[in-house]
């Protein structure tokens, strides 16, 4: 097993270099904030996720949670480890002042997230699941229930859950059946829901539940969804728990992976009804809980990010560890020097760095308040980056040989973890039709022509490099023109809807792909500026520089494929007859 170790340098090149965080945070009005402030809190985080978090990783995965008679009991060690979480600070960082909050940019808390996802994905999933259900509130709810609920929500003395998926509604929201029915100044909650994350456990006193239910007489559908506060314990005059609500864990999910993190069947109302508190207004609950799983979609693709990331810091440390070839004149030497090792390492290092950049960059727009983009990305994040994930840790397994098969090793469980990424928080169906739909479609293409504009103007630069870059240069204005022509043909298709469901998921990966390839020639340009200053170091400088002109050539030549399976349409994979399969 490795020890886990924050890539600090690239996390900084990122923020430094391709997001601005200076800039950013002046343009913010954060006077007091800038890249040194931000150097200082992740090397910290890096020091709690290598120090307390990643020791945990293997044992929540061989020792799972179990249902106890007071609920959930989560497995040892993590509430030790949560407790650290919340003394550090760290839950507060993002977070409204008047609740508590530091208030410091998202971007630089999505870096922080980093570590946690790294360093221990089943655990991180806890506070993830709470960041997105203050967003809720914040956004949604009314005074008094972010004066209820906000503070201790913020401080993560309280942790919060999303309560969406039952077992005859998955993606399909409209067919939800939980009640809810009015009952003075609540309402009364009746229902199961399945698949919740961290739906209880005992490391906090109390556990605040955002559950999807309809109330009687609600139109058919998803207009007819109200959004509830539903805590484990209700609140005495003081605002602390007090009585157990009537909601319950009956059950916990064994799965393939993320063994650490409970996933309980959760039951409301089985004695009469769950108290329940409304948010916002009637009717209206699937557009609220929107803003939390938006969020959590970035937060999902920064999963796939950490898990690859891991996965790829083990495969080093066994490439350079395990002897396995023999030189004439008998001396051994490691595997790393194999050229099919070092294509399978570049992959996942260029492949994690062009995740890193993307999910940074993607989470400024927030603080940039560039709506359109932040929208835009959101879908390539969460499913072209945890979609490669499945690749990246595969990889991590094929380069520990027979090894990697095996659980001692550490490989597998990475490339177990990595599997319910393309599946939770919409799967990746659901966000290729949300680009192409939602995102691309429905603005006659013009948020996606934004960006490729932009991007554009970056290959330039990148072409002007020459020299050793001049092929990956050549393969990102090839990729560039993909994009461009994928895009054409969306909006030329626009009437065929099997045409762009048929198409949806490749057309994602392009863009996926295409942005990964932007922003390491972004970066490659970047760092040669640095090395002709004499900046920085010039050894990760010149990493970065090989890094990007690896992925520019190696990966982005995917776009053409994909480019050539879009424009194929629909027409052959919708017919052949249901009974024939």
């Amino acid at each position: 097993m490795n020890d886990y170790k924050h890539p600090l340098t690239d996390v900084e090149f990122v923020l430094n270099e391709l997001v601005k965080f200076d800039e950013l945070c002046a343009a913010a009005g954060l006077e007091d904030v800038n890249a040194e402030l931000a150097s200082v809190i992740l090397t910290e985080a890096g020091k709690l996720g290598t120090g307390v978090l990643a020791p945990l990783n293997r044992t929540g995965d061989e020792v799972h949670p179990v249902i106890v008679d007071n609920g959930v009991q989560e497995t040892k060690g993590f509430a030790d480890a949560y407790q650290a979480y919340v003394e550090g600070g760290w839950a507060t960082l993002t977070a409204a002042e008047e609740f508590g909050g530091q208030n410091l940019p998202n971007v630089l808390g999505t870096a922080v997230n980093e570590v946690w996802q790294t360093s221990n994905l089943s655990f991180a999933l806890c506070p993830l699941l709470s960041q997105g259900a203050i967003e809720s509130i914040s956004h949604h709810g009314s005074d008094e229930l972010k004066e209820n609920f906000l503070p201790k929500l913020v401080s993560g003395e309280w942790t919060g859950t999303m309560n969406l998926t039952e077992a005859g509604a998955g993606t399909d929201l409209a067919a939800v059946s939980t009640k809810a029915v009015p009952n003075g100044d609540h309402y009364l909650i009746t229902g199961q829901k399945i698949f919740i994350t961290w739906g209880d456990h005992q490391m906090t006193d109390n556990v605040i539940h955002l559950v999807l239910a309809r109330l009687p007489g609600a139109p058919a559908g998803v207009k007819g969804i109200s959004l509830f506060i539903v805590p484990k314990f209700l609140l005495d005059e003081n605002g602390n728990p007090a009585d157990r609500n009537d909601v319950y864990a009956v059950s916990l999910e064994h799965k393939m992976g993320i063994h650490g993190s409970p996933t309980c069947v959760m039951s409301f109302g089985d004695n009469g009804g769950a108290v329940g508190y409304l948010v916002g207004e009637e009717h209206n609950g699937l557009a609220y809980m929107f803003t939390m799983m938006n969020h959590a979609r970035q937060g999902v693709g920064l999963q796939g990010l950490g898990v690859s990331e891991a996965a790829y810091q083990l495969a080093v440390q066994f490439a350079k560890d395990r002897i396995q070839g023999t030189k004439k004149d008998g001396s051994r030497y490691p595997i790393i020097r194999f050229a099919d090792v070092r294509r399978m390492l570049m992959q996942m290092k260029s492949g994690t760095e062009a995740m890193r950049a993307l999910c940074l960059v993607a989470a400024a727009e927030a603080d940039r308040k560039n709506t359109a983009r932040q929208e835009l990305l959101t879908p390539i994040v969460k499913g072209w980056v945890t979609e490669f994930a499945q690749e990246l840790t595969s990889l991590g397994i094929q380069i520990h040989g027979g090894m990697g098969f095996i659980e001692e090793t550490g490989a597998a469980q990475y490339y177990r973890d990595a599997r319910i990424l393309p599946i939770y928080e919409g799967t990746t169906g659901v966000q290729a039709l949300d680009l192409v739909g939602r995102k691309t479609l429905m603005n006659g293409g013009e948020s996606l022509q934004s960006l490729l504009d932009e991007m554009a103007a970056d290959i330039s630069a990148f072409e002007a490099l020459g020299g050793d870059f001049t092929l990956a240069a050549q393969q990102c204005r090839t990729s560039l023109d993909n994009g461009i022509a994928a895009r054409q043909w969306l909006l030329d298709t626009k009437a065929d809807r099997n045409a762009s469901a048929s198409a949806c998921v490749n057309f994602m990966m392009l863009f996926g792909f295409l942005c990964g390839g932007w922003l390491m020639a972004k970066s490659a340009v970047q760092a040669q500026a640095k090395l002709a200053a004499g900046e920085g170091d010039p050894k990760f400088l010149q990493a970065k520089l090989i890094s990007a002109r690896f992925y520019c050539e190696h990966m982005m030549p995917r776009t053409q494929s994909l480019l050539a399976s879009v424009i194929a349409g629909g027409e052959s994979i919708m017919a052949l007859d249901e009974e024939l399969f």
